[in-house]
């Protein structure tokens, strides 16, 4: 049976603040602080844990190998004579964040009748450039069954962020879907990440349908106010898209679309009169993770910085109190991710598949989570500060912390990935 799997990255033991991504206002506004990657990755836990409280299904994906000394080798250095910039850059723990690892299609919306999925290539900032080979070896194992298809990235130079900019809407998740596509042209002073060309080579190779495809504009007011993913300022969930009034160029074109191609569709839009595109950044109301659980109470998992914002809060105090199709709101502390940049969507790729399908070992529930708690807690560094990260004794423990976590998960194939 088709069922939504979210699958988190776990946030890895070389989780720092180093401000390495431009256009991401919390990571360059932290830049310099002190990380606290065991915090971090039981920030990561808890969250799973109230997903599967919730009744969701729930998976996740483990940190890629950091240092990547590969990618130094590929630039002619290595980790001890690499300079600051590049040793960040080599360290960088971002790829915990995977909502970017991939552009999903379920199998009802393909010509094959499989599961698409395209691993994304990050080319716009050098951290996150390299991180494809490492997602693409967990993609090919946790989706091996013949009911997937695992295509490698799009080539340079078309910029794809993965499914942080793409959205399905349906009427359930078995059901065919509209996916849509949201790239950049332009954001004032900082980069537009999604190419178009990158979205539309993906729904080539996913074999969707053009006549329910779309590729949507983001706005470049929201991109120079700090959405550098379409995430930050929209979510969907079947029938519902729940966005900003300024998220996209071309907002009454978009909407006449998917009133078109889907006409149960529920639009709740939220103005800016009530929720500026500053506070609606600032909080992450949209990098929520918008749910339908067995109850069928659709349900928004925020962090907790939306209830520290007033406008966002009375905004959602209003909506709850009203007749739409958003019933829930849930709270959740993810602090140190939001600190660098990342909210509860960020941490998630969505999967709609069989579970049976799926490598067993990627999939979790309470008792795989209190294996995987216990290994944080012993082997992952309390804290990081930006000026330890070229320490040897703090690379060995971040490596070593890994490979303790592949060979708890029964996953040491990973270990040279």
């Amino acid at each position: 049976m088709l069922t939504e799997i979210n699958f988190d990255g776990l946030i890895g033991p070389s989780h720092n603040f180093a401000g390495l991504s431009p256009g991401n206002l919390a990571a360059t506004t932290n830049a310099g602080r002190t990380a606290h990657p065991r915090k971090a990755a039981l920030e990561g836990i808890a969250k799973m844990r109230a997903n599967l409280a919730l009744g969701l299904r729930q998976g996740m994906f483990v940190p890629l190998a950091r240092p990547d000394h590969r990618w130094l080798r590929s630039l002619s250095v290595d980790f001890t004579t690499a300079p600051p910039h590049l040793r960040a850059q080599a360290l960088s723990a971002s790829a915990m964040w995977a909502a970017n690892a991939a552009t999903v299609s379920p199998a009802p919306d393909t010509a094959d009748a499989r599961c698409h999925l395209s691993v994304a290539n990050l080319v716009t900032m050098p951290h996150r450039s390299h991180e494809w080979p490492g997602t693409l070896a967990q993609l090919r194992l946790a989706f091996a069954d013949p009911a997937f298809v695992v295509h490698g990235p799009v080539p340079p130079p078309f910029g794809d962020e993965g499914a942080a900019n793409h959205m399905r809407l349906c009427v359930t998740h078995g059901a065919p879907g509209v996916e849509v596509f949201v790239y950049g042209v332009a954001g004032g002073p900082f980069p537009a990440r999604q190419h178009r060309e990158a979205s539309a080579a993906i729904a080539r190779a996913h074999r969707l349908a053009p006549e329910r495809t779309l590729f949507v504009q983001q706005s470049e007011a929201a991109i120079a106010a700090g959405a550098f993913h379409n995430d930050v300022v929209a979510v969907a969930n079947e029938r519902v898209l729940f966005a900003h009034e300024h998220a996209f160029a071309d907002r009454d074109g978009f909407y006449a679309d998917l009133r078109r191609l889907l006409p149960e569709v529920e639009i709740v839009e939220v103005p800016a009169a009530q929720v500026s595109l500053a506070d609606a950044i600032a909080s992450y109301l949209f990098n929520a993770q918008l749910v339908t659980p067995p109850d069928g109470a659709m349900t928004l998992i925020v962090p907790q910085e939306v209830r520290e914002t007033a406008s966002v809060w009375a905004y959602l105090q209003a909506m709850l109190a009203g007749n739409g199709p958003i019933r829930r709101v849930e709270v959740v502390d993810v602090r140190q991710s939001m600190a660098n940049g990342g909210g509860p969507a960020c941490l998630r790729l969505r999967v709609v598949a069989d579970p049976a399908t799926i490598d067993p070992r990627f999939l979790v529930d309470a008792d795989k989570l209190d294996r995987i708690a216990a290994v944080v807690a012993a082997h992952w560094p309390e804290e990081i500060a930006t000026d330890a990260i070229g320490d040897p004794a703090l690379i060995s423990t971040i490596e070593n912390a890994r490979g303790r976590l592949l060979e708890a998960l029964d996953l040491v194939e990973l270990l040279d990935t």
